[in-house]
């Protein structure tokens, strides 16, 4: 069994020490949100907590770790008479990103419920994690349903189990935490809020604590036993510290100050529902119960919304947490006339809270990859420098302009592959999922996950009399189990190639375009999609965003786009081309959808028009679903645009359509009209 990095030992990262420390004091704070880029301890800390957390008494052969003094009274493996319990360490139980339904709740023997009336239940992880830890790494990319019975469960303390009329109830209460690197994609806000705390971390860039970042990771990697051995006393002095903290914990005293300062701190930054005050009064109360103290202070509570807030205060997919502290602290000003002076021990503005027993003053951040985190580089405004090498053609307009402001985002229609996908679920076209309605039957392949009873019923009932049936069960075998197809909704990889040549560069113009690319990764980022982003302009075309599930990125790459140049139309649909072929190998059962925003001129090279015609046919050759939005504007146009859409086998629209009628008229659903091998036309009906 591998040796875990010591808690103690952990450089820096102060936030997150002690909003898991606080959770590991009081579970009902609701867990932790740790967000940051890669190599920064977010796994490490998480890891290491479970060594911190005092034994759990459990009931011997409970599969679902009933407390002998109050055993659960509707667990599976029950009833249990009280007393007579064994301890055991606190488990920490990791959900890996590709689990199924059936893997985090449990599953039901089917079979054996239709056919002796039994509840043959074999436990998920939720039950595993049952008074200890369930660890989400890379939350934000785990499926919206998994994400769903995750949290319903962390929010009620109990799982439950339905199948076909048949229902499980255990207990599953547990210290959930989550890590994410935003770059690839968010959480929906609705979820975020779901989450008791957030931290942000991110790696130092000062040089001594990085080196001492490094030191460390060597020295465990090369002894662990011998690494742990030397922080033995720090880890027992922190894990003391928690028992103490836990039963002091409800002799701590939360007076109406400090409830006021709680209310009025969460309308001042206009948080939606109550949700906030709860978790604020918890985190409050328990940094008093980790600094030792039975009253709450007013720093307690500026700690407290420094870690509960900032990811709820989001009102778009675009906008970053975050908390403006000096409105904080006039806030807490002013409605802290009746709070007592803080004491000696009360938490600092940086988490000092959970200083005690913690490495000294100095340390730096350390990753779970060790000197991985001196790798990531700081994060500077996306697409800085593009195309700053670029040689400029003569002739009037064609140098590079500053970027332009997007427009206002807006509601888009939504787009849509045409047909039938097997994708990963999502909120956009068409796909046999494992979720959605009920289309069929079909004879299941692998472990049956949903039974289809009125198929299985059939499929038995011609067999009961040469079963010898003699009563009124049903005798059902194995072979009558039908699993049921069901049919609701994938994500797709949407991507956007978008002109950004010197014909494009009247301001006006593009931000009016950045606008309606905005609001499409809007739409995007609301139907769980993932979004690349090719730029064309100058000399040649470039992956300005590989695909990813964060169009935070590709929203920021936007609006730092430049413009000026040629257009180099045929390379950015070749570029595009190679993207969606490397993604073909990558996730071959994502379907594309590429948005190609250009006025449909092409110049520079040689038959520049001829070569993007070709380029086209190729995605019409594949089948790719695409749609041109039409840049061309003024009194006379050419059509270059609905041109190339009538190559692409795709459909237009125009930049006055997007304009007229911004909520409902942007892109009209793209659908296959028919199979026409001669010139693979469709249109966008």
């Amino acid at each position: 069994m591998s040796i875990p990095f010591p808690f103690t030992a952990v450089v820096g990262q102060d936030d997150l020490r002690l909003a898991l420390l606080l959770n590991a004091v009081s579970p009902a704070v609701g867990g932790v949100l740790v967000r940051g880029e890669k190599g920064t301890a977010k796994s490490t800390a998480v890891r290491a907590l479970s060594a911190l957390l005092p034994p759990v008494a459990v009931i011997p052969g409970c599969r679902f770790s009933c407390d002998p003094a109050a055993p659960d009274g509707a667990c599976p493996d029950g009833p249990h008479e009280p007393g007579g319990g064994t301890e055991r360490a606190a488990r920490m139980v990791e959900l890996p990103v590709g689990a199924s339904e059936d893997r985090l709740v449990g599953a039901l023997d089917i079979e054996r419920a239709l056919a002796e009336g039994v509840k043959a239940f074999e436990p998920g992880l939720l039950a595993h994690a049952h008074r200890g830890i369930l660890y989400v790494d890379e939350v934000n990319l785990l499926h919206d349903h998994l994400v769903d019975l995750l949290l319903d469960a962390a929010a009620m303390g109990a799982s439950y189990v339905e199948r076909e009329g048949v229902s499980v109830r255990h207990a599953a209460r547990f210290l959930l935490v989550g890590t994410m690197n935003p770059e690839e994609g968010e959480l929906r806000p609705q979820l975020l809020d779901r989450f008791g705390l957030t931290v942000e971390v991110a790696a130092s860039r000062e040089p001594d604590e990085r080196v001492e970042v490094v030191r460390r990771r060597l020295a465990h990697d090369d002894d662990p036993a011998a690494f742990a051995a030397r922080w033995a006393d720090e880890e027992a002095a922190v894990r003391d510290r928690i028992v103490a903290a836990r039963e002091l914990l409800p002799s701590v005293r939360l007076g109406d100050g400090a409830l006021r300062q709680i209310a009025a701190t969460c309308a001042a930054f206009e948080v939606d529902g109550m949700r906030a005050d709860i978790v604020m009064a918890r985190t409050a109360t328990a940094l008093a119960a980790w600094a030792g103290r039975t009253d709450v202070l007013a720093e307690d509570v500026r700690q407290a919304a420094l870690l509960a807030l900032p990811h709820r205060r989001r009102r778009n997919p675009f906008d970053a947490p975050g908390l403006d502290e000096d409105r904080l602290d006039e806030t807490l000003e002013e409605f802290g006339d009746d709070e007592p002076d803080p004491g000696p021990d009360g938490p600092d503005d940086g988490g000092g809270g959970g200083g005690g027993g913690q490495p000294p003053a100095g340390d730096g951040p350390q990753g779970s990859d060790g000197p991985q985190g001196s790798e990531v580089p700081a994060q500077g405004g996306a697409g800085d420098g593009e195309g700053a090498g670029e040689p400029r053609p003569g002739g009037a307009g064609a140098g590079e302009q500053s970027p332009v402001k997007a427009a206002e985002p807006f509601r888009t229609k939504v787009l849509s592959v045409p047909g039938v996908g097997e994708g990963t679920a999502g909120r956009r076209s068409r796909a046999r999922t494992e979720h959605g309605r009920t289309t069929g039957a079909h004879r299941p392949r692998g472990t049956l996950t949903r039974l289809h009873l009125a198929a299985t019923v059939q499929a038995a009932a011609p067999h009961q009399r040469a079963r010898g049936r003699s009563g009124r069960g049903l005798v059902v075998r194995r072979d009558d189990l039908r699993q049921a197809a069901r049919e609701g909704r994938e994500g797709n990889l949407v991507l956007f190639v978008v002109d950004a040549s010197g014909s494009m560069a009247a301001r006006q113009r593009m931000g009016a375009v950045k606008g309606a690319v905005l609001s499409l990764l809007l739409d995007a980022y609301q139907r769980r999609d993932k979004v690349g982003l090719v730029t064309f302009r100058g000399s040649g075309a470039e992956v300005a965003l590989p695909p990813t599930s964060s169009v935070d990125a590709a929203a920021a790459r936007l609006e730092s786009l430049p413009t000026g140049g040629r257009t180099p139309l045929a390379a950015g649909l070749l570029k595009a081309h190679d993207v969606l072929r490397v993604e073909r190998l990558r996730d071959p059962a994502r379907r594309a959808l590429v948005v190609v925003v250009t006025d449909g001129r092409a110049t520079g090279g040689p038959e520049p028009v001829a070569l993007a015609g070709r380029a086209a046919r190729l995605f019409a050759a594949e089948g790719v679903a695409s749609v041109v939005v039409d840049c061309e504007t003024g009194p006379v146009r050419l059509g270059l645009a609905g041109q190339l859409a009538a190559e692409l086998g795709g459909g237009a629209v125009t930049l006055d359509d997007l304009r007229a009628d911004a909520i409902a008229g942007l892109v009209r659903d793209v659908r296959e009209v028919r199979d026409a091998r001669g010139n693979g036309t469709r249109r966008a009906a």
